[in-house]
């Protein structure tokens, strides 16, 4: 399983202060010393964290160690103020993967997957135009069935599975094995199955850390998680290159 580390947070402090420090290209150099597979941007409109900027100077990096780099986003949103606009920071990074989610600004962070019937045409002549220009793509989804078979009917190349109340239930279950954590595993489980069986690859992220990624893994076969909060969180307590070792302990089952 490949680790993605989210920047988002290192980019929050670093506007906190509006200086630039700490440097987000600094912590992805380091990351990539760390060996992290690849990194993750999540820029948003109001560029309360990552920047369009930041996206295109990520992808570069990337690009010159011979890393993923992901970039996730709203693909109809437009461009405003500083911000690009998804579509024109997609044609600038040109990343690795884009991982396309339903998120609005106003949302803190990303609370739901792509359903049928939002903008299906739109979002499917997005993921054509830029699977033409190689590169991958992912549907950010829910856990469960249909969400799959609709993200194979619009053509991506992989699911991101959103993980929160997989998280929550685990963070929530003081005793393993009640019936809502055996419901949720089952859940994931079967969805994982399903992809695979439409010859999708599949990620997973949100609210993902030490304690319940272990479990996650046993729910089937991931090719990806994207960890940042967890991991900026873990370095206050670890130090950063130590949370790095951890995490890497666990997706590469060491």
């Amino acid at each position: 399983m490949n680790l993605s580390l989210n920047l988002n947070k290192i980019a929050l402090l670093r506007n906190s202060r509006g200086s630039g420090t700490p440097s987000l290209e600094g912590y992805a150099n380091e990351s990539i010393k760390f060996g992290v597979d690849g990194l993750t941007l999540h820029p948003r409109p109001d560029h309360r964290h990552a920047t369009s900027e930041d996206a295109i100077k990520l992808s570069f990096i990337c690009n010159h160690h011979n890393l993923e780099f992901n970039l996730e986003g709203n693909p109809f949103s437009i461009a405003s103020g500083e911000y690009l606009g998804f579509q024109e920071i997609c044609y600038q990074a040109n990343p690795h993967q884009i991982t396309l989610v339903p998120d609005s600004p106003l949302q803190i962070t990303s609370d739901h997957g792509w359903q049928k019937g939002f903008k299906d045409k739109e979002l499917k002549q997005f993921i054509n135009n830029h699977k033409r220009n190689k590169i991958r793509i992912s549907l950010f989804i829910n856990a469960d069935i249909e969400s799959v078979e609709y993200a194979a009917d619009m053509g991506v190349d992989r699911v991101e599975l959103y993980t929160g109340p997989f998280a929550e239930i685990y963070a929530s279950s003081m005793v393993r094995n009640t019936s809502e954590h055996i419901e949720i595993k089952n859940i994931m489980i079967k969805t994982i199955q399903r992809a695979r069986e439409l010859n999708l690859g599949v990620n997973a992220g949100h609210d993902l850390n030490l304690a319940n990624l272990p479990e996650l893994m046993q729910c089937g076969s991931i090719d990806e998680v994207s960890i940042g909060h967890a991991i900026i969180i873990d370095s206050l307590k670890y130090g950063f290159y130590d949370t790095i070792m951890k995490y890497k302990e666990i997706t590469k089952g060491k």
